[in-house]
C-alpha cells in the first residue's frame, strides 16, 4: 500500500495542505481507491476514461468514435451531465450500428471502479487550474475535494469553487470535469460538501442568500467534520455511490442538483428498510424547516421501484398542502404525481396499473370518502381488489391529521400496509388532546399509539445547532399599570396596535421582512382589521411622514356546501367553529376585507373563489424580497391578521416576526412559531415572537415537550441571548477593534482606516468591524430594549462613529474583494478567507429612490432649516452597500448641485442619468485619446460589453486592428487599455459579473 508522506511538493501548496492532502490519499487508498499517480492532466484523464468505458461496455472504440464520444457527453450544463451520468444512452458508431452505452455501473455502483488523483493540471483556453483530489468513478470525476489551510467559513469555502467555476474557459464546462457532482471543502478540522450546479443555483446574489452547505454527522445527529472520520463515513466506496445513486436529487423544473442532508437520508434509509423488512409502521420526528417534503419524496420514489409495494400514497390533511406538496414533488420530478381533482380521480388512480400512477399524492378527506362504504359511486367496493394488497400511506404532519376515523379505516380496510408518518412536533402525553377509549379505560392518543416507534429524530434543538433554522427573540409584552390582565388573558387592541406601531419597523428590519398578527376568533380579527384601518388614517391625518402598514387579513369563511372551503376547515378548527355563529355577518367582513384588499393591490378576489385569495396572500408574503424592482413595497404586505390559517405548513423565508394575541400551547405553539425562523442571511438573524398574553410559562413548557434529548439546554439552544449580554459582548467587540487600531499606532477613529498598512492588517480589519456590525444588526431588532440600554449602545458605538465605520469598511472590503477576484488562489491566505457580507451594510430602508427624494428635499432647504447637509448625505450613501459601486458618482453629483436652486425629485433624477453619462463620455473620450483609439468604436465595444456582460478577447484584438501593431507590441496595448477601462466597466454594470474580464485584469 504506498503512501504520500514522501510526494514531491507542489508548488500551490503550502506545508500543511500538503500534509492534509497525503494524509487524505492515505486514507482513500485504505478504503480501497486506486491511486492514479500518472494521471496529471487532461491526456491522461481521458485515457483513463476510455480504457474504463471501453470495458464496462464491452467495446473497442476507434478514435474517431472516442471523440464523438467525448464531444457528445461533454456539455457546461450541470443537469444535463447528471442526467447522463445516471442513464443510458446511445451513439452511432462509425459503421453507422448504434452502440447503447452506460458512464457508469448504474444497476450497481458499488461494482465501478473507484481512483484518486491528485494534483490534476487542467489548461484550457486562459484557464490554468489545478484541482487538489479528485475522486472517480468508472474514470469519470465525480467528487472535487479542495484543502484549506485556515479556518474558512463554508461560505467563503462555497464562493472560492464558484469563482473557480467562473475563470474564462475553465475545464468544468470543456472536458470531464463536466461530470463533478459533489465539491468538499476541508481544513482538515473542518468538512462540508455541497452538490454541483449550473450558474444560476451556484452563485451569490445581492442578498448573500447560499445553496445548502453540509457538514455530516452520525445517525443521532452528531458532527463528524475532521476530514479521515468525514472519508471513512462518507468516502467509502459503496457509500459515495450510494450518496450519488440515491440521495441527490435532481429537480426537474428547475434544472438543479440537490444533495440530502444528513438526518434525511437517515430517515429515508429506517423507511425504506422498515417496508423491506415489513416490520411494522414508524413515524419520524424532524423539526418545522427540516426538508420534510424533499425526504418523504424520495422515501416514496425510492418504493416506486420496489415490486413488493403496490401503491404509495402521500397523504396530507388539507387542499391547499395537496396543492403545495404535489407541487413540490413535481418540482422534484416533473409530472411524477398528477392532480387529484376529485374522489373520483382518486380511485381511478389507486386501481391503474400505470407506473405513473404508483406514488400519488391526496388529502385525508378524499381517502376518507374512498373508504366509506355509503358512498353513492361504491368507492370502497371498487376497491376491493386491493385489499390484500402492501400498500404504503406516508402522512405529511401526522399529528394533525390522523387522530380520527380515517386513520382506523385505512387499517381496517388495508391489513397489509404500513403506516408511516412525518411530524415536527409529535403528540406526547403530556399534549395529547384526542380521548381514545379501550373499554372504560380513557387516555389520549399520542403519535406512537397510531404509528407504533419512532424510526429517526431531527428535533428543532438539532436544527438551531446546525443553524438550518433560527433561534427565536420573545418580546413578552408587561403592560403598565395595577389590574394587569391574567396569563393566556388579552389587552386592549387599541394598545396592541399601538405598540405594534411602536415595535414593527425595528422587529422586521425597517420593513424588510413581514409580520402575521395571529388573534383568537374571526370576530377578533375583524375588529382588528377595522382597528388598524381607523388609527392608520388617523395617524396618517396627524403625520403626513407616517407611512401606513399594509395590512392584510384572511380567515376561511362559512363552507356553506362548499368541498374547498370544507376541506380548507378540517384544519381550522377555531375558524370553522366561529363560523357558525352569524356566517352572514362573517360573509360580509370577509367581504369587505377583500375589496378593501383588491383596492390596496388593483386585484380582482371574491370570497367565492376563496382559495385564490388565499394563494395571492401567501404569494405576497413569500415576494417581500426588498429591495425587488419587479414588486415595489406598495404591493407587498407587512402584517397579515390571521385566527388559525399560516399558523402551520406555510414557509416563507421573508415572515420574521408573529405578534401574539391567541393563547398557544404545546404543538401548536411550537408550529406557530416556527413560522419565523428560517435561515435567509445575516440580516436576519432570528425569528422574533411578540405575545401579547403573558404566556411565557406555556412557552417554557413547550420547549421542554419537543428540545428532545438536550432538555437541560433547550432555552439556551432556543433562544437568542438577552439584550444585557448582546450588549455586553458588542462592547467587548468594540474593544477588540480599539485594540487592534491602537496596536497599529492609530486611534480608533474611521477616518484612520486608510492609514492601515498591508493586507493582513486590512484583513484584520474587515474581521473586527464586521463582527460589530453583527451584533448591531441583531441589537437593533430588539424592541424591548431599555432607554438606559438604548444609551448604553449609543456609547458604545456611536451612531456618527459607526456611520464613518460602515464607509471605512465598505471602501476596504472592496479594494480587497478586487484583489481577491484578481489573484484568486495566488492572493495572500488572510485576503483568500475573508467573508466580506456586504449584505449586513445594506438598508432596507436606504434604496436609490429614498436617495434621490433626499437629494430633492436637500436642494429645497430653506437656508434657516437645514435637517441634512451634503456630506453628511454622502456619509449617508458611502455606509450602504446598496451604493458600493456608485458612491463616488453620487457623491460627486451632490456636490456639483447648485447651493440656490430648488429641484424636484424628477429633475434630480434626470440630472443624475445626465451627470453619469457625460461623465462616463469624458472617461471614454480621454480614454480614446492616450490610447489612439476612435472614440465611436471603443464607445461601441463598452455598449456590447455591457449589454452582453461578456469581455471578449477577439473584439478587444479588433479594436487594435487600426493601429498596425505587432503581436507582442498589440498584446501590451490591449493589456494597457484594460487597467484603465476595467474600474469603468465594474462601475458601470453595477455589481454584476462580467465573464473574461478577470483573465485581462490579472
Amino acid at each position: 500500500m504506498p503512501t504520500y508522506s514522501s510526494a514531491p511538493p507542489q508548488a500551490r501548496l503550502t506545508v500543511r495542505e500538503q500534509q492534509v492532502e497525503y494524509g487524505l490519499l492515505d486514507k482513500l487508498t485504505q478504503l480501497k481507491y486506486t491511486p492514479r499517480l500518472d494521471i496529471r492532466d487532461r491526456a491522461a484523464l481521458e485515457r483513463n476514461f476510455r480504457q474504463k468505458f471501453e470495458e464496462l461496455n464491452r467495446v473497442h472504440l476507434t478514435d474517431t468514435e472516442f471523440q464523438r464520444l467525448l464531444e457528445k457527453i461533454t456539455t457546461p450544463d450541470v443537469f444535463t451531465a447528471a442526467r447522463a451520468l445516471r442513464e443510458m444512452d446511445s451513439f452511432e458508431r462509425d459503421d453507422g450500428t448504434p452502440l447503447n452505452y452506460t458512464l457508469v455501473n448504474i444497476k450497481d455502483w458499488c461494482k465501478n471502479s473507484f481512483e484518486v488523483v491528485s494534483q490534476l493540471r487542467i489548461n484550457t483556453d486562459n484557464s490554468h487550474q489545478r484541482y487538489d483530489v479528485i475522486l472517480l468513478i468508472n474514470g469519470v470525476p465525480v467528487v472535487q475535494i479542495e484543502l484549506k489551510t485556515l479556518t474558512v467559513s463554508s461560505r467563503r469555502a462555497m464562493q472560492q469553487i464558484v469563482e473557480y467555476k467562473s475563470d474564462p474557459g475553465n475545464g468544468y464546462g470543456k472536458t470531464l470535469l463536466c461530470f463533478i457532482q459533489l465539491f468538499i471543502v476541508s481544513n482538515q478540522t473542518h468538512t462540508w460538501y455541497f452538490a454541483n450546479n449550473n450558474a444560476r443555483h451556484f452563485s451569490f446574489n445581492a442578498d448573500e442568500r447560499f445553496l445548502p452547505v453540509y457538514q455530516w454527522a452520525s445517525e443521532d445527529n452528531k458532527k463528524i467534520t475532521h476530514l479521515g472520520q468525514f472519508a471513512d463515513k462518507f468516502l467509502a466506496k459503496c457509500t459515495l455511490g450510494e450518496m450519488i445513486s440515491r440521495y441527490m436529487v435532481r429537480v426537474a423544473s428547475e434544472q438543479k442538483l440537490l444533495m440530502m442532508r444528513p438526518y434525511q437520508i437517515y430517515a429515508v434509509k429506517a423507511i425504506v428498510d422498515c417496508i423491506h423488512n415489513n416490520c411494522g409502521n414508524g413515524y419520524i420526528w424532524h423539526t418545522t424547516g427540516s426538508g420534510k417534503t424533499l425526504t418523504s419524496f424520495k422515501a416514496s420514489t425510492l418504493l416506486k421501484d420496489n415490486p413488493d409495494v403496490e401503491k404509495c400514497l402521500f397523504v396530507v390533511d388539507r387542499k391547499d398542502l395537496d396543492r403545495q406538496t404535489r407541487e413540490e414533488f413535481n418540482r422534484f420530478q416533473e409530472g411524477c404525481v398528477e392532480e387529484n381533482t376529485n374522489t373520483e380521480t382518486l380511485v381511478r388512480r389507486l386501481l391503474s396499473d400505470d407506473y405513473a400512477d404508483k406514488v400519488i399524492v391526496t388529502t385525508i378527506q378524499k381517502l376518507g370518502l374512498a373508504l366509506d362504504g355509503g358512498s353513492k359511486r361504491n368507492y370502497k367496493a371498487r376497491l376491493e381488489p386491493l385489499r390484500g394488497k402492501r400498500m404504503v400511506f406516508i402522512f405529511d404532519e401526522c399529528h394533525r391529521s390522523q387522530f380520527g376515523e380515517n386513520h382506523q379505516a385505512i387499517k381496517e380496510f388495508f391489513p397489509k400496509a404500513q403506516l408511516f408518518g412525518f411530524t415536527g412536533t409529535p403528540i406526547f402525553d403530556e399534549n395529547a388532546a384526542s380521548k381514545q377509549f379501550e373499554g372504560e379505560q380513557g387516555r389520549f392518543r399520542t403519535t406512537a399509539d397510531l404509528f407504533e416507534r419512532q424510526l429517526h429524530a431531527y428535533t428543532i434543538t438539532h436544527a438551531i445547532e446546525d443553524k438550518n433554522v433560527l433561534q427565536f427573540r420573545i418580546d413578552y409584552y408587561k403592560p403598565e399599570g395595577k389590574h394587569s390582565p391574567q396569563p393566556g388573558e388579552g389587552l386592549k387592541k387599541e394598545k396592541v396596535i399601538e405598540t405594534i406601531l411602536a415595535k414593527h419597523d425595528a422587529s422586521t428590519a425597517e420593513r424588510k421582512f413581514n409580520a402575521v398578527l395571529a388573534t383568537q376568533s374571526i370576530n377578533e380579527a375583524i375588529e382588528y382589521f377595522d382597528k388598524f384601518k381607523a388609527i392608520q388614517a388617523q395617524r396618517r391625518s396627524d403625520d403626513p411622514d407616517f407611512t401606513p402598514l399594509n395590512i392584510a387579513c384572511v380567515f376561511s369563511p362559512p363552507a356553506e356546501g362548499d368541498k374547498d372551503v370544507q376541506q380548507i376547515q378540517e384544519d381550522l378548527p377555531q375558524e370553522k367553529a366561529d363560523n357558525q355563529q352569524d356566517p352572514e355577518g362573517k360573509k360580509a367582513a370577509l367581504t369587505r376585507i377583500v375589496d378593501d384588499y383588491n383596492a390596496l393591490y388593483g386585484t380582482n378576489h371574491r370570497i367565492s373563489e376563496f382559495d385564490l385569495y388565499y394563494q395571492d396572500v401567501q404569494k405576497r408574503i413569500k415576494d417581500q424580497q426588498y429591495p425587488n424592482a419587479d414588486l415595489p413595497h406598495a404591493q407587498k404586505i407587512d402584517i397579515t391578521i390571521v385566527v388559525d390559517m399560516l399558523l402551520t405548513g406555510f414557509d416563507s423565508k421573508y415572515f420574521n416576526t408573529l405578534y401574539v394575541d391567541k393563547r398557544l400551547k404545546y404543538h401548536g405553539l411550537i408550529q406557530a412559531f416556527s413560522r419565523t425562523n428560517r435561515v435567509l442571511n445575516d440580516t436576519k438573524p432570528n425569528g422574533n415572537i411578540h405575545d401579547f398574553r403573558q404566556q411565557q410559562a406555556a412557552v417554557d413548557q413547550a420547549i421542554a415537550t419537543f428540545s428532545g434529548e438536550q432538555t437541560d439546554r433547550a432555552r439556551q439552544i432556543w433562544l437568542v441571548d438577552p439584550a444585557p449580554k448582546v450588549i455586553e459582548q458588542l462592547q467587548t467587540a468594540a474593544a477588540q477593534l480599539q485594540t487592534f487600531m491602537q496596536s497599529h499606532g492609530l486611534a480608533c477613529a474611521p477616518e484612520e482606516v486608510p492609514n492601515l498598512k498591508g493586507d493582513k492588517a486590512r484583513s484584520e480589519f474587515i474581521n473586527c468591524f464586521k463582527a460589530v456590525q453583527k451584533l448591531k444588526t441583531q441589537l437593533d431588532q430588539y424592541t424591548d430594549l431599555s432607554d438606559e440600554q438604548k444609551t448604553a449602545i449609543a456609547q458604545i458605538v456611536p451612531p456618527d462613529q459607526l456611520q464613518g465605520f460602515k464607509g471605512a469598511y465598505l471602501e476596504t472590503a472592496s479594494e480587497l474583494k478586487r484583489q481577491q477576484d484578481k489573484q484568486g488562489d495566488s492572493a495572500p491566505p488572510e485576503v483568500q478567507q475573508l467573508d466580506f457580507e456586504f449584505v449586513l451594510f445594506a438598508s432596507a430602508v436606504i434604496d436609490y429612490d429614498y436617495i434621490m427624494g433626499l437629494i430633492a428635499r436637500m436642494t429645497q432647504q430653506s437656508p434657516g432649516k437645514v435637517t441634512m447637509r451634503r456630506e453628511e448625505l454622502i456619509r449617508l450613501i458611502q455606509s450602504d452597500a446598496k451604493f458600493i459601486d456608485e458612491r463616488e458618482d453620487i457623491a460627486e453629483y451632490i456636490r456639483s448641485l447648485p447651493t440656490d436652486q430648488p429641484l424636484s425629485e424628477k429633475e434630480i433624477r434626470a440630472g443624475y442619468e445626465q451627470f453619469k453619462d457625460e461623465k462616463k463620455g469624458r472617461e471614454l473620450a480621454d480614454m480614446a485619446a492616450k490610447h489612439g483609439l476612435a472614440l465611436d468604436t471603443l464607445q461601441a465595444f463598452v455598449d456590447q460589453v455591457l449589454r452582453r456582460r461578456i469581455f471578449d478577447g477577439e473584439r478587444l484584438s479588433d479594436l487594435m486592428t487600426p493601429l498596425g501593431l505587432g503581436w507582442r507590441a498589440r498584446t501590451q496595448k490591449e493589456l494597457a487599455l484594460v487597467e484603465e477601462l476595467g474600474p469603468l466597466l465594474h462601475r458601470l454594470a453595477q455589481g454584476q459579473k462580467i465573464s473574461g474580464l478577470d483573465a485581462y485584469e490579472q
